[in-house]
C-alpha cells in the first residue's frame, strides 16, 4: 500500500513531560510545527518476545545494538484491516524501522510463521522471517497502546514531533481486537514527547527545550511496562514475564 512509509533511519529523543511543561512547550512551538493529517490517533501494539524475555531484557542493557518486533494497528483492527508487522533496531543511538503491511489474518499467519514466503515476497518480510526464525519460541507477549498527536515542522518536513499520552499496558488477551484497555504506564497529566529527526537538532528547537529545562531521557514503553511488573511481582506472562529511566 504506497500510501505507507515502510523504511525508516532517524535519530530518536524522548522527553516526559509533566502537563505545565507540555502547554507550555506547546504555547512556544506554535507556527513552526503543524498537526499531520491523521490528527490525534489510538495506536496499538503487540510485542512479540521469547519466554524468557529475551528481547526486552536485553534491550534494557543498552547494548550498542538491539532489536524488537511487534504487531501494530492504528485503532481496533478488523480481521481484514491492514496491520504492520514491524522490526524496529537501534545501532548506535540511530534507530532503523522496517516494516511491512498486511491484514491481520496475514500478519498473525505470518508471525506464527505458518504463511510461507512467497517468491516474490519484500525484502523487508525476508527480514522480518529470519529474526523469527533466529528466536526461539517467538510469540505475543504484551499489549501497549497510547493516544498520539503527531505533528511535523512546516519549514522542515524532515522533522516530526509526537505527543504519546494514556500509555496503557496488558499481559492478557494479547489481541489487537481485544480492545484498548490495561494499566497506565504514566502518572496522571504526563505525556511522552519524541523529537525524530534525519541528523541534528534544529537549533530554534534545541533552543526551546533548553529554555523550558526539558532534556532527553531513557524510555521505552515496553521496557518500563515490563519493570513494572517485574516491580509488583509479576513478571511472568502468558508468553513471558512487565519508573523511569527504561532504556529506549
Amino acid at each position: 500500500m504506497g500510501q505507507y512509509q515502510d523504511v525508516f533511519r532517524r535519530v530518536e529523543k524522548k522527553y516526559l513531560l509533566p502537563q505545565d511543561a507540555y502547554q507550555e512547550l506547546s504555547r512556544r512551538l506554535k507556527g513552526a510545527i503543524k498537526e499531520d493529517e491523521y490528527g490525534k490517533t489510538s495506536i496499538c501494539n503487540i510485542y512479540y518476545d521469547t519466554p524468557d524475555s529475551r528481547l526486552i531484557r536485553v534491550s534494557l542493557e543498552k547494548p550498542v545494538y538491539k532489536e524488537k518486533l511487534r504487531l501494530r494497528s492504528y485503532g481496533i483492527p478488523r480481521e481484514d484491516s491492514t496491520v504492520f508487522v514491524e522490526l524496529k533496531k537501534k545501532y548506535k543511538g540511530v534507530v532503523y524501522k522496517r516494516r511491512a503491511d498486511m491484514t491481520l489474518v496475514q500478519a498473525r499467519a505470518f508471525l506464527n510463521q505458518r504463511l510461507l514466503l512467497q517468491p516474490q515476497a519484500s525484502q523487508i518480510q525476508r527480514e522480518i522471517s529470519w529474526v523469527l526464525g533466529y528466536y526461539p519460541n517467538l510469540g505475543p507477549a504484551m499489549f501497549v497502546s497510547y493516544e498520539r498527536t503527531a505533528a511535523y515542522g512546516i519549514e522542515d518536513p524532515g522533522l516530526r514531533i509526537t505527543f504519546d499520552e494514556h500509555i496503557l499496558y496488558r499481559t492478557q488477551q494479547l489481541d489487537l481486537r481485544a480492545g484498548i484497555w490495561g494499566r497506565e504506564l504514566l502518572k496522571p497529566g504526563m505525556r511522552l514527547m519524541e523529537i525524530k529527526i534525519g541528523g541534528s537538532m534544529p537549533l530554534w528547537l534545541a533552543g526551546i527545550l533548553d529554555d523550558l529545562h526539558i532534556y532527553p531521557v531513557s524510555f521505552s514503553k515496553y521496557g518500563g511496562a515490563y519493570c513494572q511488573l517485574l516491580q509488583t511481582g509479576n513478571g511472568t506472562t502468558s508468553h513471558t514475564g512487565g519508573n523511569v529511566s527504561y532504556a529506549s
